[in-house]
């Protein structure tokens, strides 16, 4: 079900980690960013939609994880957008096909319509479509090519991957020189806008508003996220409350994530000759 955050901007939750569909009232039609995830639950939003005499104008993948980059038939085939790097590392990923089960991808998930997106050429300072004006903020924090959207008419921050209430950073560790900088690259050019945003939508967990502080509830969990990153830098433990026993009950597989990027860090400063 559709749920209201802004003027003219509405969210569709899904039961798969808690993952945001967001769609943005224009003319002729919504901009739909990162729908999913289970296929009835896209099949509803379709539903939603029509019920209600709207169409989808244009789509946006804001970065190329499997599941950012799912479409299903009823939404129709407008073109669907990402950046340009965000793009070719789709096409790259998915040019030997898709393997549900070492991705863990749920059976309920249609898989025949991902990642055919078009990349929007370097230079593109905001989604063309004819609707509120729609920001891209390109970063390299997460995953190549990753795109936060400031709706700028609505005060609305769509941020992909990042700043969760639910999910700690997780970074790139596959093929950037410093994924650590990379991050703290990123928080430092969401925390430029804040003075502009009134709403928050992470790609997983809690939307945030004014009821919950709005640009304060934004830094503040800027801030969170920079803690933990810095941590990770400097091979500290964190004491971050989105893992260990402090854990949202259902999300206590993030330790195991946390765990999982302190080895790889460690590995790749021993294999660097670096220290932390």
């Amino acid at each position: 079900m559709l749920r209201q955050v802004a003027d003219g901007v509405l969210v569709h939750e899904s039961e798969f980690c808690q993952s945001n569909a967001v769609v943005v009232q224009g003319r002729d039609g919504v901009l739909l960013i990162d729908p999913g995830v289970h296929a009835d639950e896209m099949a509803c939003l379709a539903k939603d939609l029509s019920d209600t005499g709207q169409s989808v104008a244009v789509g946006f993948s804001t970065h190329p994880h499997w599941d950012h980059l799912l479409w299903h038939s009823g939404l129709g085939s407008p073109p669907r957008y990402s950046t340009a790097r965000c793009a070719a590392t789709a096409r790259d990923r998915l040019s030997n096909g898709i393997d549900p089960q070492r991705l863990g991808i749920p059976e309920q998930v249609l898989l025949d319509l991902i990642g055919l997106i078009t990349g929007l050429p370097s230079e593109t300072a905001q989604i063309p479509w004819d609707g509120p004006r729609v920001r891209i903020l390109e970063h390299q924090a997460h995953a190549p090519g990753h795109a936060a959207l400031l709706i700028e008419e609505r005060g609305v921050l769509v941020a992909g991957d990042m700043l969760s209430d639910v999910l700690i950073p997780m970074l790139d560790l596959n093929g950037t020189a410093d994924p650590i900088e990379d991050y703290l690259t990123a928080l430092r050019l969401l925390e430029s806008v804040t003075g502009e945003v009134d709403v928050l939508i992470p790609g997983h967990g809690s939307v945030g508003g004014a009821e919950e502080g709005g640009a304060d509830l934004i830094r503040a969990r800027i801030d969170q996220d920079r803690a933990y990153v810095l941590a990770l830098r400097d091979g500290q433990d964190s004491s971050d409350p989105r893992i260990g026993p402090s854990a949202k009950p259902g999300w206590e597989w993030v330790s195991d994530v946390h765990a999982g990027q302190l080895q790889r860090l460690a590995q790749r400063s021993e294999r660097d000759g670096t220290p932390g």
